[in-house]
């Protein structure tokens, strides 16, 4: 595993960061839900002056992917922020798999004239790398969702750009834990740390991390005037659970590897989506930079989404579930979702959790076999 400049593994960098040193202090920075503080020393209102349980999480997050952290109220809170430093009439650079909450606040923005988007396709290098030199933001999601394509973020990120061009990547699927897109020189790094950071299902929580002073004044400064503030519970959470990463992580993707290698081999299984598989168009690509291939299996089941309708209503361990990321398995036919109906219908995104790998397969295959059979 990855060091810390600190010398700690990214493991114990988790375990250790974010917490208070003075004698007589609680271990774990308390959850503070403080609206207002006495003034002279520092603090006077939350809003733009923070609390040390959101500063924990910045902390914790910021010192994973090696920057400077923002926290946010949502990952689309964070996402916001970001397309807030665009000037009018900015160009934005989709790729052509993307989270749809991304797709649907890019598309309302220009609807109103506030810039132009483009998609590209996330395996097409060059003309990213032709997109930098002309767009304001460069958005890049690796892994994408649901379509689990690895981009060449070595090449895009460093490729020349236009002067204040900012390049995001969406790293929520990889986790820092398993890709640092600062390192490789993307201009901030988003987290919804809703999903892995969280753990547990139980939050929503947003990060931005970026090494540009500048740029995080701004985004903390948007997030004071928005008010996209973290709620102090979640803030705490989402600490506490950032503690278990690496070992949740770890888990889940030997889990997914075992889960995907049986799905590809199903005589009901049409197509399976992970970039681990020598048969995932990017897997060369996710060997080269990712140093785990993640949680997310996206397959198609013969029958089509009728079928993969079923296969959700049966599954007894596995929920039917949006979302991912969490400690529980969960699986959702994705072309169900609005601004997904693109997708192949019979695709069922499974965010694999930290179940014993048996029973997760038992209640797969039974799915499966029960609806089609």
């Amino acid at each position: 595993m990855e060091q810390h400049p600190s010398g700690l593994k990214l493991a114990s960098w988790l375990v250790a960061a974010g917490r208070t040193v003075d004698p007589g202090a609680s271990l774990n920075v308390p959850p503070i839900p403080a609206s207002n503080f006495i003034l002279g020393q520092g603090r006077s209102y939350a809003r733009g002056d923070s609390t040390p349980t959101w500063e924990a999480l910045e902390e914790v997050i910021g010192g994973l992917e090696a920057g400077k952290a923002v926290a946010f109220a949502s990952g689309m809170a964070a996402v916001a922020a970001i397309f807030d430093q665009l000037p009018s009439g900015a160009r934005v650079v989709l790729p052509d798999d993307c989270y749809q909450g991304v797709v649907g606040l890019a598309m309302a923005g220009a609807a109103r004239g506030r810039w132009s988007v483009q998609r590209i396709a996330l395996t097409d290098t060059a003309a990213w790398q032709q997109a930098c030199t002309e767009a304001d933001l460069i958005w890049l999601e690796s892994p994408s969702n649901p379509l689990l394509t690895v981009a060449d973020l070595d090449v895009i990120c460093a490729a020349p750009r236009k002067p204040g061009t900012i390049v995001a990547v969406d790293n929520t699927f990889a986790t820092p834990l398993n890709q640092q897109p600062l390192e490789l020189g993307a201009t901030v790094s988003v987290q919804s740390a809703t999903k892995f950071i969280g753990g547990h299902s139980d939050l929503l929580a947003g990060v931005v991390t970026t090494r540009d002073e500048a740029l995080w004044q701004q985004l903390h400064q948007t997030r004071t005037l928005a008010g996209a503030i973290p709620g102090t519970l979640e803030a705490f959470l989402a600490v506490r659970g950032a503690r278990t990463l690496a070992l949740r992580l770890e888990r889940a993707q030997y889990n997914a590897m075992i889960l995907a290698q049986r799905l590809l081999e199903h005589p009901l299984v049409t197509c399976v989506r992970y970039p681990g598989l020598p048969s995932h168009p990017t897997h060369t690509t996710a060997k080269r930079l990712l140093k785990g291939f993640g949680t997310i299996i996206s397959f198609d089941v013969a029958g089509g989404a009728a079928t993969a309708d079923a296969v959700c209503r049966h599954v007894r361990l596995i929920r039917h579930a949006t979302s991912l990321g969490a400690v529980e398995s969960t699986m959702e036919r994705r072309a169900a979702v609005a601004g997904q109906e693109h997708l192949p219908p019979s695709l069922l995104r499974l965010s694999v959790g930290i179940e014993d790998v048996h029973d997760l397969w038992n209640d797969l295959d039974a799915a499966i076999r029960a609806t089609i059979t």
